[in-house]
Parts: structure tokens; sequence; C-alpha cells
């Protein structure tokens, strides 16, 4: 089998893999249109984040078995074309957290002492010791969005710091937050009492642009933020104007929304340090991730073992083909739940009712939790993995084995309870393998699960869809699928759209101030 490396890693990557019995091609840098060229001669990709394996180029590899990403994202690679061409994604997990955390924390004491703007100065001739005057870290208070395993790291060295540190994470218990040192915060709090703030969440739509202008009005004058997580979790053109008005006193980015930054007003700004995705870019960790790469991919296919699976293609390999789609079904019910709830969750319930739902619980509740743990937390999640990272949060999860359907012949229920809080949606599989979304919070319907939708609440009057499809074609947005599920005529009533992309911000702003139009929320589905 041969191996095509099409990024640079180091060579302990390559000589493992011919050790193991590969040929393996070696051509960093390839361009994109020579790599569509050569695909189809390869049996398995690997990456960092240079290439983007798009659904095109997946489609040309016709050999392709695995994709490789030598690090932790896979923003740059189309999973969900992988996942329906029964290609496995992998990525190496936790080998670049320690250099992840530095890094933030160098940040942010380059931003505090205001090291690269004094380096400048120095540089053009100049001794402006009182202009790059900064402030110490001992005593202040760091705000830390996300709890993952970098987050907790930076939390622990902020601690080493004498920093008073504070945390959010939607998923990890109060209790255990406390146990690493960590004030356990609502976000709200977390904006108005944090000196800086720094982000280690994934990018979703729940948390692009976490940090916009309603939230950094929240926050306490002239705070710094910190971002070394993904470009996006920050509004730049939000952030751009904290910074001139005072709001923000300064900014310390390793990512950004377009990557490399061309024009991006923010890098040369005299209040915002900047630096090229270096995240992880340190001799050790790079080390780290080509020789776990490495072992993965060799491990695949060699049919040893399978780790770092980010496409849960791995559990599809052992499920009985008719258990199936109704694993992949509670996923996107958990993927659903997430993204519709808000606060912290406590509890989650997974309810099954007819006979083959029944008989895959327990492969049920591995997948919900997947999907409601894959929006939640920046790490990488899989069947296997999610139940024992729901133990490890000391996530409250019940098993609700129910009474015969009246209507399906399965139906799988899951209850999402937060401090906010909780909301049910249901689902079924419709003959052997199409799944539905059925119901939410008291209201009937049928749609089908996939892509983006659009999810709210109107009054149940004539031309309320009529209004709400007009704002969407004035953004180009085109409508799928309509459901509409009411429980009485001129009431509450709610309706569920299948639409062909996600909706710009001002379309969303749109529609959220439509009279009659409540609790909208735009959920992605794979």
């Amino acid at each position: 089998m041969t191996i095509l490396i099409s990024d640079t890693l180091e060579q302990s990557c390559i000589d493992l893999l011919e050790r193991e019995g590969f040929h393996v091609d070696n051509r960093p840098g390839l361009p994109a249109d020579e790599l569509k060229r050569i695909i189809p001669g390869y049996d398995a990709l690997v990456v960092r984040s240079s290439t983007k394996v798009t659904s095109e180029v997946i489609g040309l590899g016709s050999r392709l078995k695995i994709i490789g990403r030598a690090g932790t994202g896979v923003d740059n690679i189309d999973v969900d074309a992988a996942t329906r061409r029964g290609i496995l994604v992998m990525n190496t997990p936790g080998g670049n957290t320690i250099s992840a955390a530095e890094h933030t924390v160098s940040m942010m004491l380059s931003l505090a002492r205001n090291i690269p703007q004094a380096q400048q100065s120095l540089l053009r001739g100049e001794w402006e010791r009182k202009q790059y005057t900064g402030t110490e870290v001992f005593g202040k208070t760091i705000g830390v969005v996300g709890l993952g395993k970098i987050g907790r790291e930076v939390a622990q060295r902020c601690a080493g710091l004498g920093m008073k540190v504070i945390g959010f994470d939607p998923v990890l218990p109060s209790e255990a937050a406390s146990r690493m040192g960590i004030e356990p915060v609502t976000l709200e709090e977390l904006y108005r009492r944090s000196d800086f703030i720094t982000v280690h969440t994934p990018l979703s739509e729940e948390t692009r642009g976490l940090l916009n202008d309603r939230t950094l009005a929240l926050c306490k004058k002239g705070v710094r933020l910190i971002n070394c997580a993904r470009g996006g979790i920050i509004d730049e053109q939000a952030l751009l104007r904290a910074l001139t008005a005072g709001r923000v006193g300064g900014a310390a980015l390793d990512v950004f929304e377009k990557e490399p930054p061309k024009g991006n007003p923010l890098v040369g700004h005299p209040n915002v340090v900047v630096t090229p995705h270096l995240g992880a870019s340190t001799e050790e960790a790079q080390e780290k991730v080509a020789v776990q790469i490495a072992h993965q991919i060799a491990d695949a296919l060699h049919g040893r073992s399978y780790s770092g699976v980010v496409n849960g293609a791995v559990m599809e390999l052992t499920l009985n083909k008719d258990l199936r789609p109704f694993v992949t079904l509670a996923e996107k019910l958990g993927s659903c739940a997430a993204q519709l709830g808000s606060g912290k969750l406590l509890r989650l319930t997974v309810g099954a009712a007819g006979e083959q739902a029944l008989a895959s619980l327990e492969l049920v509740r591995a997948g919900v939790l997947k999907g409601v743990l894959s929006h939640l937390q920046p790490d990488p999640v899989n069947y296997i993995s999610a139940p024992y990272l729901a133990t490890e949060f000391g996530l409250s999860v019940q098993e609700v084995r129910e009474s015969e359907p009246d209507t399906y012949a399965s139906v799988i229920r899951v209850r999402y309870e937060t401090d906010r809080g909780s909301h049910e949606i249901l689902g079924t599989v419709i003959g052997r393998s199409t799944p539905r979304l059925i119901g939410m919070n008291g209201f009937r319907f049928e749609v089908n699960p996939e892509g983006f939708l659009l999810i709210y609440n109107n009054v149940d009057k004539p031309g309320m869809l009529a209004r709400v499809g007009s704002v969407l074609a004035r953004h180009s947005v085109n409508i799928a699928g309509v459901s509409l599920g009411r429980a009485e005529v001129g009431g509450n009533a709610l309706t569920v759209m299948n639409i062909d992309g996600s909706i710009p911000s001002e379309g969303r702003r749109e529609l959220e101030e439509l009279d009659g139009v409540s609790n909208l929320k735009i959920v992605r589905l794979g």
C-alpha cells in the first residue's frame, strides 16, 4: 500500500511507516491541482494544516482508506465527504496540548508587557520605556472559556503565576472544576469579572462570534483577550470596534477568521499581539504528532486497532447493519439537542421504544453522547470514547426503556436538561435506513436530519411562512423542505426548515425581529 504525505512532517513519521512495510511518497507543499491529479494512486493521505482535503479531492481518491491529520483540528478536511465514502479520518488528540497551552500563556504575558511592540520600537532605534509600561498578571483574574485538555493546562499554568482562575464549560461539573483549582462561573459572570479572557472551544455555529459586540459590552473595561483556539470565536470586526472605543485593552491572536490574514486591520494594530497559527509549532509537539499519526495509520491499515478516528467509521465496522441507522439517528439527536440547549448541561435522558431501538439502546446512548459531546467540548469524540468522557465529566445519563410507540415501529427520545431549562427531541428510522426527526417539545412533525435546520416558534396564522421565506430569499438561502407542528389552530406553532446553507448574520437578525417569530435557532447536522 502507498501513502502520500503532502505537508511537511518529521522524518520519524516516514521512517516508521516504511518500517511497517508501506511505500511512502513524501511531497510537502504539493499544489492543489497536482494533488487532485495523483490522489487516485494512494491508499492513505497524511496532512497537517496546509493541504485542503476537499470533497473533490476525496471523490478522486478511489483507493483512499484513511486521511490522517498530524494535529488536532480537522477544519481542512471535508469529514462529511470522507464519511460518505467510507474513508477513516484520523487526528492526533493530545499531541499538541502542552505546546498550545504554553503558547497561550506566552501570548498572555507578551500582551501584558507589550513585548512585541517594545521590541519593534527598539529596532527602530527608539528608547520609549514609558510608552510600553505593562501590567502584572499576578493577582489578576483570568477567565478560561472551555475546560477541555488545553483549557485545563492553561488554567494550571495561570494559577502557578498567582492568577485567580475562573472558568466556564458546558459539560464539566462544577465539582470537577473546583478540584482543579478553577472557580466555575457562568459565561456572563466570567465576562464581568475577568481581566484576561482566553478561549479554548471548538468552532461551531454556537461558538462562532462568541465574543461579539453584545458580550464584549458585558466585559470589564480594559479586558485583554487571547485566542489560540480557532479563528472566528472572536468576532474580529467587533473586536476592532471595542479596541477603538477602549472597551478592550488589547488582544493576542494566534488564529484568524481567514488565514493568512492579508489586509486584516488587527494585524499591526498597536494593541494587538499576533502570531501565524503557532500554537502547535514546537519541535516536541511536531515530533509527537508525526509519530502518533504514523502509528495510528499503520495499525488501521494492518487491521490491528483504530484510534484517533474522528468520523466514527471504526464503530460502523462492527455495527450490525440493521442497528446502524439507529446509532446514526441517535448521534444526530444528541447534536441537535446540544445546539438547541443553552446553559450548563445537568442531565441527559436517552429513551427508546420499539424492538430495534431497544435492541441497540447501549449503542444509541453512545451515539447520543457522541453528538452532544462533539458539540460541547473541543477534544475529539467517537462512539467508543463518548461514554468514558461522559463519566470523566461526571455527566448524569439515564437510560429509559419505554412502552411500545403508538405511531412508529421504533422511537428514540432525548431529553436535555440544563440550568436554564430543558427540551426534548424525538426521532425514528423509517423502513430500514431512513432517519427522521419526528417531534420536539410536544410538537409533532417529520423532517430529514441532514445539513442545516432552521427551527423557530411562531404564531399560527396565515402569511408567517411567506414572511420568513422572503427574508431567506433576500439573503440567497434556499429552502429544501418545511415541516410544521402545532397544538391548536391560531396558537403557538413550531416550524422546522431544511435549508441549503447557513444564514448570514444580517439575515438572522431580520428573522429574529419578525413579529410572531421566537426562539429561533440554526442547527447543523452532518
